[in-house]
């Protein structure tokens, strides 16, 4: 099948092309952008007149977990720990596999909705997130979630083997890799069975890190060490990682994680939500560190709505900081799309649009009062736009939402199903 996007303003996020391109049409045949030029003149079997509208590429939100749609902001009061012990963990005992499906399949409507095309999910009952991701089309990075602080390794460790062998390199939208729940919930024993199987099968290790200053301390005492940079440089030289919040970070935990092959994935809505403070973004940059962006679980950020995230990330670096230039509305939009991609090792296929990539584009709309006057279009994407804001996505070189509808599932029901089980595993 052929697509043809007419007449768009494109930020491409390609190399060397910050400028926004006016006027120009993209053809996609299959699931590969084969032309980026002025007036394409061949035929299409779909024809989009983007005028006056951006497009861009899909957003990439690098950590999230899925499921948690149906704890959308039960947290208000309670810290990390306490929330996790005392209210998520309870709840995601009374799950079923349908309840994990049909909360996924929120987010996936919710994730297309918004603009974002890639998720790196971190979760368990992997089966039934990937289920709903290719329900929807939805490009996922997935995992069975290791941990072993209740001695249950071995089980979590199997239906990890059994998630590869059954889904790795069968779909072109979704893959595994080895995902570890974080280090003060991880002793050394299921960290080396995590960094045995991903150097055995070339995956990558996606682990929440140095999120708030209890998890500092448990790491400390768990590892028996000075610092979380002596874990990182013990065990994770080998393997490429990507490491969620990174809030607490002494300047031995940046030099470990520049050292790493780590990228870091900022979620500054739910740091701040959850009070755990700000990530030290702008200093692991300029240690040539890869940021990318990611909500979080709707539980703790919200929503998954990466136009927030953006203006969030940037706003505080300008905060924190105090200094106007830093993070620039460009060099945000890289974190949620390009960089993004350089985290998950999919930035050949995905992260900007270029002629050979894959076709993962949004067509988002600046025709509201907020938006008005565009004087910087890239800006406007960055502090001014809504998820809501997006008309049309493309994924794979198919239209999974077009007109603000997404398509190939029924949204109302999937609201009813999912209120039903917030009610249900939500009682005290």
């Amino acid at each position: 099948m052929k697509i043809l996007i007419k007449n768009a303003n494109l930020i491409s996020m390609a190399e060397k092309q910050e400028q926004v391109l006016k006027d120009v049409d993209i053809l996609i045949q299959d699931d590969e952008i084969i032309k980026i030029q002025n007036n394409i003149l061949d035929e299409a079997d779909k024809t989009i007149n983007a005028k006056n509208k951006v497009v861009l590429p899909g957003f990439v939100n690098a950590h999230t977990h899925l499921p948690m749609s149906v704890f959308r902001d039960t947290l208000e009061g309670y810290n990390l720990q306490d929330w996790l012990n005392k209210k998520i963990w309870p709840a995601e005992d009374k799950l079923t596999n349908e309840d994990i499906y049909n909360a996924t399949m929120l987010s996936c409507i919710e994730a297309i909705k918004t603009g974002t095309t890639t998720i790196q999910d971190h979760y368990f009952k992997t089966e039934e997130i990937i289920k709903a991701g290719l329900d929807t089309g939805l490009r996922m990075d997935v995992t069975r979630v290791l941990m072993d602080i209740d001695n249950d390794l071995e089980t979590r460790k199997q239906e990890l083997l059994n998630l590869m062998e059954e889904y790795q390199n069968k779909y072109s939208t979704i893959r595994i890799n080895v995902g570890i729940h974080g280090l003060y919930t991880s002793t050394s024993k299921a960290v080396e069975e995590a960094i045995s199987i991903a150097e055995q099968n070339k995956l990558n290790i996606h682990m929440h890190f140095c999120e708030n200053q209890k998890e500092v301390e448990d790491i400390k005492n768990m590892y028996n060490v000075k610092t979380p940079a002596e874990v990182l440089n013990k065990y994770f030289t080998k393997t490429k990682n990507v490491l969620a919040h990174c809030v607490k970070l002494t300047k031995e935990e940046i030099n470990a994680i520049s050292k790493t092959h780590s990228s870091v994935v900022h979620c500054p809505v739910s740091n701040l939500k959850l009070g755990c403070g700000i990530a030290p973004i702008v200093e692991l940059q300029e240690n040539g560190v890869n940021v990318a962006l990611g909500t979080d679980g709707q539980g703790s950020g919200s929503s998954l709505d990466m136009f927030e995230t953006m203006k969030y990330a940037s706003l505080l670096q300008k905060g924190i900081n105090e200094n106007p230039k830093e993070m620039t509305a460009y060099e945000t939009l890289k974190m949620a799309t390009i960089n993004g991609a350089k985290a998950l090792g999919l930035e050949e296929k995905i992260g900007s649009i270029e002629v050979g990539k894959k076709a993962d584009i949004i067509i988002v709309e600046l025709e509201n009062i907020v938006n008005q006057p565009i004087n910087d279009i890239v800006s406007n994407i960055v502090y001014n736009a809504k998820g809501s804001n997006v008309n049309t996505t493309i994924i794979n070189g198919k239209i999974v939402m077009e007109n603000r509808k997404v398509l190939n599932c029924n949204e109302e029901d999937i609201y009813e199903k999912c209120q039903k089980i917030a009610e249900r595993i939500l009682q005290d």
